[in-house]
């Protein structure tokens, strides 16, 4: 494994990028040109820079899955950023295990991981290479002469991109390296605690909303960031804010969600007959879901393609052990047999829950031997098929988009806010995803049904490590699934771990980083 090297002097791998994300026809910039002022020198070269920005959520580098990753030293599958998200996020929970011998992977779900975990490690420099990126492309573009129609909104969708990354390590490692497009390129970062990082946040949110030029909700097309994209995170801070900050912030993420509310977004509720349309979210022309679906990360199948993303979901979750669970029903070539639902998870669906979407037959309920791919019922939520029930693309790649920021997260958190004593109209939100789910309203709000419905609505969608921890759950012993803690039964685990800690190698190598909870590692 390579030592990190900050990646905030990432200003010639910049320089090489290309993409097919959010349908921009664009071409590589020269390899061998290796400055800016021979590279960014019109709009199509800064929107080619800008594109790789994005790419770095989709893809583990600039060549596509079989191409060279763009962290050296890093696995190019195992280090793409959403597999790397899903690892930390879904792994640990009641939702999830996985039942590869993948060097340390069965220890999230054991919940057991320690300070230099390689997947740790993978995705903590994967959310540092993405703020780099971000970085880079805002300061050239700022400090060029280059003028053109598109310059400060591109500049805002890089700073929401950036803040995106941010949003990931606020709530997985709470502290560390912070850099913006000021920072001396090629210096160690200064190291930033929780609760500045949760201000910078807050500040850079607000004013992409209220000052800048970034394009209103879904003004410059589907899977680009805009104004729309910026509320929902700063929401999810407000959201969180008592774990980020120790106050509360209910009424400041209501009324952030009462404007995202007024913005035209609604649930995706008509479907075009093969798949209900819950499930068409998450298939492979889930980009005509514009109605509900914030922000997505795009997969095409043919030219932006990984191991990771989409692609891990879907092969992974198809148990090729099983032959009562076809491949080609799911529209791939072969399964995985990595990912399994628990039995407390999967108890929360009632039979006719249009969310209900698993695979029983030939499979054990109980997960006895985690290791064993037949234990535990397999997912069927995301599909590399199409709304007419056709072929995707390909089948050894998928096309379906990971849809990361969703309207129905949006109704679902208004109801949490008004539960914890907001004003908002939570009640009618809730139960407007409960309808589209096809199971009964409910006449008040708890927020014990509030967690279930989130685990309902958001499974294999990496937002459910961050709601149990907000919900006292995730280490606690409150509540148990198998093998929490490494114990079939399931046990409390020391608090510590509701963070991840900062890799070894990076506190290291720069002395201002200062971990979040790091005794709890010791």
């Amino acid at each position: 494994m390579k030592t990190l090297k900050y990646i905030i002097c990432a200003t010639l791998a910049a320089f090489t990028l290309s993409s097919c994300v959010w349908d921009l026809n664009v071409t590589p910039i020269d390899p061998n040109a290796d400055t800016a002022d021979k590279v960014l020198v019109d709009e199509a070269a800064f929107e080619a820079l800008l594109a790789g920005v994005y790419t770095g959520y989709a893809t583990p580098g600039y060549y596509g899955k079989d191409g060279g990753p763009s962290l050296s030293g890093l696995d190019g599958g195992a280090s793409q950023y959403i597999r790397g998200l899903y690892n930390l996020n879904e792994l640990p929970t009641d939702e999830c295990t996985n039942s590869w011998n993948d060097g340390t992977i069965k220890n999230f779900h054991w919940m057991n991981w320690t300070t230099d975990d390689g997947f740790i490690y993978s995705f903590y420099s994967r959310i540092y290479l993405q703020v780099a990126m971000a970085n880079e492309f805002i300061r050239e573009a700022k400090a060029s002469s280059v003028e053109f129609a598109n310059k400060e909104e591109f500049i805002a969708e890089a700073r929401v991109l950036r803040a995106l990354a941010y949003l990931h390590a606020i709530d997985n490692f709470g502290n560390g390296p912070f850099a913006d497009e000021t920072s001396i390129v090629g210096a160690n970062p200064d190291g930033i605690s929780r609760a500045d990082l949760f201000v910078w946040l807050e500040t850079e949110l607000k004013d992409l909303i209220d000052n800048s030029v970034l394009a209103a909700p879904r003004g410059n097309g589907y899977a680009r960031a805009d104004k729309g994209v910026a509320k929902f995170l700063l929401a999810k801070l407000y959201l969180n804010a008592e774990v980020y900050t120790g106050t509360a912030k209910w009424q400041e993420c209501a009324d952030v969600l009462k404007d995202l509310m007024d913005d035209g977004y609604k649930l995706h509720t008509t479907s075009a007959g093969t798949y209900n349309a819950y499930q068409e979210l998450f298939i492979a022309d889930n980009q005509r879901c514009t109605d509900e679906i914030i922000f997505a990360v795009e997969q095409d199948g043919v030219n932006t393609t990984s191991y990771g993303a989409t692609n891990y979901i879907i092969f992974g979750s198809t148990i090729g052990d099983n032959p009562t669970m076809d491949p080609d029903e799911i529209g791939i070539t072969s399964g995985w047999s990595g990912l399994h639902v628990t039995p407390q998870f999967y108890d929360k669906f009632a039979a006719n829950d249009a969310r209900n979407l698993f695979h029983t037959e030939g499979q054990t309920k109980d997960i006895i031997d985690i290791g064993n791919n037949l234990n535990g019922y397999a997912f069927k939520k995301f599909l590399n098929r199409t709304s007419d029930g056709g072929y995707a693309k390909e089948k050894g790649s998928v096309d379906t988009d990971f849809p990361m920021m969703r309207y129905a997260d949006v109704l679902l958190m208004a109801a949490e806010c008004q539960a914890r004593g907001a004003s908002i109209d939570g009640l009618s939100a809730f139960n407007q995803v409960r309808a589209r789910a096809g199971i009964p309203a409910v006449s008040s709000l708890s927020l014990d049904e509030i967690i279930d419905e989130r685990g309902r609505e958001l499974y294999q969608e990496c937002w459910r490590r961050s709601d149990l921890v907000r919900f006292g759950l995730f280490t606690t012993g409150k509540y148990l699934w198998q093998w929490k803690g490494d114990v079939y039964e399931g046990r409390a685990v020391d608090e510590g771990r509701n963070v991840y800690p900062i890799p070894d190698s990076d506190l290291l190598a720069n002395s201002k980083l200062v971990p979040f909870q790091h005794e709890y590692y010791k």
